[in-house]
Protein backbone atom coordinates (compact mmCIF):
# COMPACT_ATOMS: atom_id res chain seq x y z
CA UNK A 1 0.00 0.00 0.00
CA UNK A 2 1.52 3.46 -0.81
CA UNK A 3 2.40 5.77 1.90
CA UNK A 4 0.05 8.75 2.77
CA UNK A 5 2.09 11.07 1.53
CA UNK A 6 2.65 9.89 -1.90
CA UNK A 7 -1.44 9.21 -1.37
CA UNK A 8 -1.78 12.90 -0.55
CA UNK A 9 0.49 13.60 -3.40
CA UNK A 10 -1.11 11.57 -6.20
CA UNK A 11 -4.38 13.01 -5.53
CA UNK A 12 -3.04 17.03 -5.04
CA UNK A 13 -1.79 16.38 -8.83
CA UNK A 14 -5.04 14.85 -10.02
CA UNK A 15 -7.43 17.53 -8.64
CA UNK A 16 -4.47 20.70 -10.00
CA UNK A 17 -4.43 18.88 -13.43
CA UNK A 18 -7.75 18.54 -13.67
CA UNK A 19 -8.50 22.29 -12.87
CA UNK A 20 -6.24 22.82 -15.71
CA UNK A 21 -3.33 24.21 -13.24
CA UNK A 22 0.22 23.89 -13.54
CA UNK A 23 2.50 23.59 -10.97
CA UNK A 24 3.42 26.78 -11.16
CA UNK A 25 0.14 28.34 -11.15
CA UNK A 26 -0.76 26.64 -7.95
CA UNK A 27 2.35 27.94 -6.35
CA UNK A 28 1.55 31.06 -7.35
CA UNK A 29 -2.08 30.30 -5.56
CA UNK A 30 -0.49 29.11 -2.28
CA UNK A 31 2.47 31.32 -2.13
CA UNK A 32 4.98 28.32 -2.91
CA UNK A 33 7.36 27.82 -5.05
CA UNK A 34 6.47 24.82 -8.27
CA UNK A 35 9.47 22.78 -7.00
CA UNK A 36 7.81 22.54 -3.76
CA UNK A 37 4.53 21.66 -5.21
CA UNK A 38 6.78 18.87 -7.29
CA UNK A 39 7.67 17.65 -3.93
CA UNK A 40 4.22 17.51 -2.93
CA UNK A 41 3.14 15.85 -5.51
CA UNK A 42 5.99 13.46 -6.05
CA UNK A 43 5.12 12.50 -2.09
CA UNK A 44 9.01 13.71 -1.05
CA UNK A 45 7.65 16.41 0.78
CA UNK A 46 6.11 16.66 4.69
CA UNK A 47 3.67 19.30 4.44
CA UNK A 48 1.86 20.77 7.42
CA UNK A 49 -1.91 20.90 8.03
CA UNK A 50 -1.76 24.57 7.23
CA UNK A 51 0.03 23.74 3.97
CA UNK A 52 -2.38 21.32 3.08
CA UNK A 53 -5.08 24.15 3.89
CA UNK A 54 -3.96 26.42 1.26
CA UNK A 55 -3.63 23.82 -1.27
CA UNK A 56 -7.45 22.74 -1.04
CA UNK A 57 -8.53 25.80 -0.96
CA UNK A 58 -6.80 26.77 -3.94
CA UNK A 59 -8.07 23.65 -5.44
CA UNK A 60 -11.50 24.05 -4.41
CA UNK A 61 -11.96 20.59 -2.87
CA UNK A 62 -12.13 19.81 0.62
CA UNK A 63 -9.15 18.05 2.73
CA UNK A 64 -10.81 14.67 2.67
CA UNK A 65 -10.96 14.94 -1.11
CA UNK A 66 -7.03 14.50 -1.42
CA UNK A 67 -6.94 11.74 1.35
CA UNK A 68 -9.37 9.61 -0.97
CA UNK A 69 -7.92 7.13 -3.18
CA UNK A 70 -10.08 5.11 -5.90
CA UNK A 71 -13.26 6.43 -5.16
CA UNK A 72 -14.08 4.64 -8.48
CA UNK A 73 -12.43 2.24 -9.99
CA UNK A 74 -11.64 3.99 -13.09
CA UNK A 75 -10.29 6.99 -13.65
CA UNK A 76 -11.88 8.46 -16.57
CA UNK A 77 -14.97 8.32 -14.29
CA UNK A 78 -13.59 10.23 -11.78
CA UNK A 79 -11.95 12.74 -13.97
CA UNK A 80 -15.55 13.22 -14.92
CA UNK A 81 -17.23 13.25 -11.87
CA UNK A 82 -14.67 15.67 -10.51
CA UNK A 83 -15.10 18.07 -14.16
CA UNK A 84 -18.95 17.88 -12.85
CA UNK A 85 -18.29 18.81 -9.81
CA UNK A 86 -16.17 22.15 -10.56
CA UNK A 87 -18.84 22.92 -12.88
CA UNK A 88 -21.43 23.17 -9.86
CA UNK A 89 -19.24 25.21 -8.03
CA UNK A 90 -20.14 28.04 -8.58
CA UNK A 91 -24.20 27.39 -9.29
CA UNK A 92 -26.58 28.97 -7.28
CA UNK A 93 -28.80 26.55 -5.21
CA UNK A 94 -31.91 26.83 -7.11
CA UNK A 95 -29.74 25.37 -10.78
CA UNK A 96 -28.13 22.79 -8.52
CA UNK A 97 -31.51 21.39 -7.43
CA UNK A 98 -32.32 21.86 -11.24
CA UNK A 99 -29.69 19.94 -12.20
CA UNK A 100 -30.25 17.04 -9.62
CA UNK A 101 -34.02 16.88 -10.79
CA UNK A 102 -32.16 16.07 -14.41
CA UNK A 103 -29.50 14.03 -13.66
CA UNK A 104 -32.76 12.00 -11.46
CA UNK A 105 -34.62 11.92 -14.31
CA UNK A 106 -32.16 10.77 -16.73
CA UNK A 107 -30.71 7.91 -14.71
CA UNK A 108 -34.56 6.74 -14.08
CA UNK A 109 -34.75 6.58 -17.52
CA UNK A 110 -31.42 4.51 -17.90
CA UNK A 111 -32.54 2.37 -15.60
CA UNK A 112 -35.97 1.54 -17.00
CA UNK A 113 -34.39 1.37 -20.23
CA UNK A 114 -31.96 -1.59 -18.74
CA UNK A 115 -35.08 -3.66 -17.45
CA UNK A 116 -35.86 -3.90 -20.53
CA UNK A 117 -33.38 -5.58 -21.97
Amino acid sequence: MKNLLTIVGDRIRFLRKNRGLTQEKLGEKVDLPQSYIGGIERGEKNISLETLERIVDALGVEPSDVLTIGKKSNMKDEILIDKIVLQLNDRNPAEIEIIHNLITDVLKAFDKRNKIK
